[in-house]
């Protein structure tokens, strides 16, 4: 039997898009951090205001890894650069940020 896949719930989609480079990690701490904290509308102020808090929290963890993970690979690349004999195209690759 087919489904009509056509008729599915996606939800709200969005595209946002950057001109010659990808997007920056704030972006994508902020595209995780509200898919994993919701905030309703109807909170009371005292459990928004923690919320908001909390969720500012995981913001800001969440970006500390992506920048962590970023140097990381970095560091991985830049030294697969370098015994591979391309210092030049390491240095270059050091100088992006």
């Amino acid at each position: 039997m087919l489904e009509d896949f056509g008729a599915s719930n996606l939800g709200l989609i969005s595209v946002k898009t950057e001109t010659n480079k990808g997007h920056d990690p704030e972006w994508w701490a902020e595209q995780l951090t509200n898919r994993i904290c919701g905030i309703s509308e109807n909170a009371a102020p005292h459990v928004r205001q923690q919320a908001e808090a909390y969720k500012l929290a995981i913001y800001n963890t969440i970006l500390y890894y992506i920048k962590q993970a970023i140097n990381s690979e970095r560091c991985t690349i830049q030294n697969l650069l370098i015994s591979q004999g391309h210092e030049d195209l390491a240095k270059i690759f050091k100088e992006l940020k």
